[in-house]
This record gives C-alpha cells, sequence and structure tokens, in this order.
C-alpha cells in the first residue's frame, strides 16, 4: 500500500521546532566558550591551591605551567596562536561528536535530519553512515579509550589538588570528575564492552553485574551528556576566575 502523498511539512501542531532550536543555541554558545578559552592560553592553574582546569589537562608543552605539567612537558612550545589544549581536543572532541546521543542532537539541530520525529527533512538522499564523513562515527570505540585515559588524568588532577587543602575549588573539580565519570560509563560503547557480545549471562555473574549497573547510566546518557558538558565549562570558568584574581576561593581546610 503506497504512502499518503501529505503536501505539508508535518501535521505537527505543537512546538516541534523548540527542542532542536535549544540544542542548536546550546551547543552553539558551549563551543564559542571552549573556543575562547582554548585559544586564550593563560589563567587555566592555580598555583596556590593546584587547581588545573580540565579543558588544559593534561598540560604537556613547553610553554605550560612546570607544576601544571603532571606528567611532564612531552613536546617543545606550539607555534604561533597554538595552545596546549589542541593537543587533547581532538581526543574529547571525537568522543563526543561520535557519541550516539550527541549524533541525534546535531543531526536534528545542525543538520535538519530530520529536525523532530514526523517532521520531513530537507535533504533528497539519505545514505547514513556508510560514507565519509560520517562513515568515522564507527571510531567511537576507540574515542571511548582515549577519554578513559584523560578521565584518569582528571581524576588524578582532582585528587592531587587536595595536597593544599579543601577548597570550593576541591569540591567543583570533585563533581566535575563525577559527571565526566559516569557519562563515560554510560557510554553505548562501555555497555557493549561490558556485557554485549556475551552470549550466556549465566556463565559470566561479575560482567553481567557490570553490565546492569552501566545499562542504568545509560538510561541517563542524554542527562549525562548535557550534565558533563556544561559543568566541564563551569569547572574551567571557576578555575579561571580564581587564577585570573577575579574571584577568591573559599576555603575550608588550609
Amino acid at each position: 500500500m503506497a504512502r499518503a502523498e501529505i503536501a505539508a511539512r508535518t501535521l505537527r501542531t505543537d512546538r516541534w521546532w523548540l527542542p532542536p532550536l535549544t540544542t542548536f543555541v546550546g551547543l552553539l554558545l558551549i563551543s564559542i566558550y571552549a573556543a575562547f578559552r582554548t585559544f586564550q592560553g593563560d589563567y587555566y592553574w592555580v598555583d596556590q591551591y593546584h587547581y588545573l582546569t580540565p579543558m588544559y589537562s593534561p598540560c604537556l608543552t613547553e610553554e605550560c605551567v612546570p607544576a601544571a605539567s603532571h606528567f611532564g612537558q612531552w613536546f617543545p612550545a606550539l607555534p604561533g596562536f597554538l595552545t596546549p589544549p589542541l593537543l587533547i581536543i581532538p581526543f574529547l572532541l571525537g568522543f563526543r561528536i561520535t557519541c550516539y546521543y550527541y549524533r541525534k542532537a546535531y543531526y536534528r539541530a545542525a543538520w535538519a535530519s530530520p529536525p523532530a520525529c514526523a517532521v520531513a527533512e530537507p535533504h533528497s538522499k539519505y545514505t547514513g553512515e556508510t560514507r565519509f564523513p560520517l562513515i568515522a562515527q564507527n571510531l567511537h570505540r576507540y574515542f571511548f579509550y582515549a577519554a578513559s585515559l584523560l578521565l584518569l588524568v582528571n581524576i588524578y588532577d582532582a585528587v592531587s589538588a587536595f595536597s593544599t587543602g579543601v577548597g570550593l575549588g576541591n569540591i567543583v573539580l570533585l563533581v566535575n570528575v563525577g559527571l565526566l565519570g559516569a557519562y563515560t560509563l554510560s557510554c553505548h560503547s562501555c555497555r557493549h564492552i561490558a556485557g554485549g557480545r556475551l552470549k550466556h549471562f549465566s556463565k559470566h555473574p561479575v560482567r553481567y553485574w557490570m553490565w546492569t549497573q552501566i545499562s542504568k547510566l545509560n538510561n541517563r546518557h542524554m542527562q549525562l551528556a548535557w550534565a558533563s558538558l556544561i559543568f566541564v565549562c563551569l569547572t574551567d570558568l571557576y578555575v579561571a576566575l580564581v587564577a585570573s584574581g577575579t574571584i577568591s576561593d573559599l576555603r575550608f581546610i588550609n
């Protein structure tokens, strides 16, 4: 039976355009802030309290503040306007861009493919993720491995900062790694690695337990994606404000 011919783009009468518009504006604002801070190249380290913003961690080039280079300075100073975060951003951005939730988010918000359920898209044909550049979405698992390593670095940064005492910045850094950890673990690739290829859960009780716990996080993958992304920016902003002397860190234990 042939589909009915409908001249209208959609028969929906609700504000279906609001979610993709909100997503587009949110991602645009975060992208602008992240780009500004990446190329600012300053106010990423608070020497007094050992706060290092996650946007500059690990700091691996010779222009990094020596105390902020927890794992050494592997590379020479970058030329021109290039800054240390450019060495790690491809892995973090790759993990987010290839994420199953973010694919849906920017496919709808930026490409209108489709903009919403039961709304026609403007594209004349659909090739899925079988051609360049979208075929690179299949690299998601490998970006997951890289993001997991960077998460461990962020955890080290947050824990090592307690060597100077306890302040509000310590709490901010801990919450940040908590959200990043929850988002990373809720990843579909992580869930698949834990138990996706098992044929008999009864023979692998530990992996089955891990799979069930990760599945619970996976149900909140969208919320964790946004919460972790926004809080990374807030964490960076807090460190930048303290590092620049704009605000003082609230100290609980010195």
